[in-house]
């Protein structure tokens, strides 16, 4: 029996784009529908009372939020399993989402992609100068972090590809689409991002692009 899945999306919205790499590496098919949420739309308000992407509609099932719609997938598609086959790995996996889901997104999207991206949506002016500066500095200091983790382990949670992997990568995607992040300065971090861009699952996240906002030139580069 065929299952009809369809996605409600911003394309430059990290929580969305944790959805449609998970998608795609179940090999789930699945239709999309861009969404300006900023405007509010009827329709997105009908099916999700914050008002916020990603939603996913599964026949005639409404899923909303980010996490709610990766745990539905995993329970209910779950290979390949994105949250590790052991115990202490899924743990490990479900402490990543929550810190580049809350911590990462606070203290560097909250700034660097306010001021670059929702700004210019909403008409609200020019980016902040001391505002990008703190979004640049937290993020140095996320990356270290990753760097680390990095020194002992092949993927971010452990030794399996996980939803870890793909929030931090939905994160850092974003902002690198706007050239922001310093992959010179950290080599395992590239190597890394580099093997996640190569996945066909990241290939639609590279061809995202935004009437008005341009992408770095090394945006979709796989030997950026």
């Amino acid at each position: 029996m065929s299952v009809e899945r369809r996605l409600y999306h911003f394309p430059l919205d990290p929580a969305s784009r944790q959805v449609r790499l998970a998608l795609g590496e179940k090999r789930l098919a699945f239709t999309e529908e861009a969404v300006r949420y900023w405007e509010r739309p009827a329709m997105l308000m009908a099916m999700n009372p914050s008002g916020m992407t990603p939603v996913l509609k599964v026949d005639d099932l409404v899923l909303c939020e980010a996490r709610a719609i990766l745990d539905y997938l995993e329970e209910t598609s779950p290979e390949p399993p994105l949250l590790g086959r052991e115990a202490a790995e899924r743990a490990e996996a479900r402490r990543l989402l929550q810190w580049f889901d809350r911590k990462f997104d606070y203290e560097v999207g909250g700034f660097l992609l306010h001021e670059k991206m929702e700004k210019r949506l909403l008409g609200l002016g020019a980016p902040d100068l001391p505002a990008l500066r703190q979004g640049r500095e937290a993020l140095r200091s996320h990356l270290i972090y990753i760097e680390s983790l990095l020194a002992t382990r092949d993927w971010l949670a452990g030794h399996r590809l996980s939803l870890a992997d793909f929030a931090a990568a939905a994160h850092l995607s974003v902002i690198d689409y706007f050239g922001d992040v310093p992959w010179g300065d950290f080599p395992a971090v590239k190597t890394w991002y580099m093997k996640l861009k190569s996945r066909p699952a990241f290939r639609p996240i590279l061809a995202d692009r935004w009437p008005g906002l341009a992408p770095a030139a090394h945006y979709d580069d796989l030997d950026f």
